[in-house]
Order: structure tokens, then sequence, then C-alpha cells
């Protein structure tokens, strides 16, 4: 497998685990787990805009480090509404409190569908 076919296949996957991730925050919140929930949407999010930044050969090791190149490179770079950065920065915070805010659950899945259409996937 090629440098770029095993990128694609890691893009895949990274997009499987956001909609796993989405799926998990709404069993986690209808069963009244609210901090589980929390943590499920930023997650989906974080994978989401993970396979972006790969897809343009972008790799960090760090949480910030992806917060921070979605911010310049999606958000500054007119690829990604400034709404949706802050629904990113909200579900980041919220995940380090495990305080959550119903209204991220839906939400989360428009910001995940943001980001496949980035990358030209349908959602």
């Amino acid at each position: 497998m090629s440098e770029e076919e095993a990128r694609q296949v890691v893009i895949g996957r990274l997009l499987e685990k956001a909609h796993q991730a989405l799926a998990a925050a709404s069993l986690n919140l209808n069963a009244g787990d609210s901090g589980l929930a929390s943590n499920r949407v930023y997650y989906a999010c974080f994978y989401a805009v993970s396979a972006v930044l790969l897809k343009d050969r972008q790799r960090f090791v760090k949480h910030a480090g992806v917060r921070t190149a979605m911010h310049k490179h999606l958000v500054h770079g007119g690829k990604l509404s400034e709404e949706l950065g802050r629904f990113y920065d909200k579900a980041f915070a919220q995940r380090q409190e495990a305080d959550y805010n119903a209204m991220a659950v839906f939400d989360a899945p428009r910001f995940v569908a943001a980001m496949e259409g980035l990358l030209g996937k349908a959602a």
C-alpha cells in the first residue's frame, strides 16, 4: 500500500470514529450521562477535523495542536465558519470540564458534516 493509500485509509477510519462518537453521544445523553456525552461530542469533532488536517498532510500529537491548526488553516483560511470554530472550542472546554450543554449534540453532526464537505465526502 502506498503512503497516499494509507493516508486515505486513516482519513476514512477517522470519519468512521467521528460517526461512532456521535452515536455514542446520543446514547449517553439519553441515558442521562451528560459528562460522557460531552466527551463523545468533542471526540466526534476532533476525529473529523483531524481527518481534514491529515488530508493536507498535517498531523499533531496534542489536542491543542489540532485546535490551533483548525483555526489557522480552516477558520482563518475561510474554509470553516467562525461559528463552527467557536463550537469546537466550546466542545473542547466542555470535555475538559465534563460539563455538558445539551445544544452541543445538535451542532456536532453539523460540524462533522462540514469536515466531510471539506474532504469531498457525502455526509
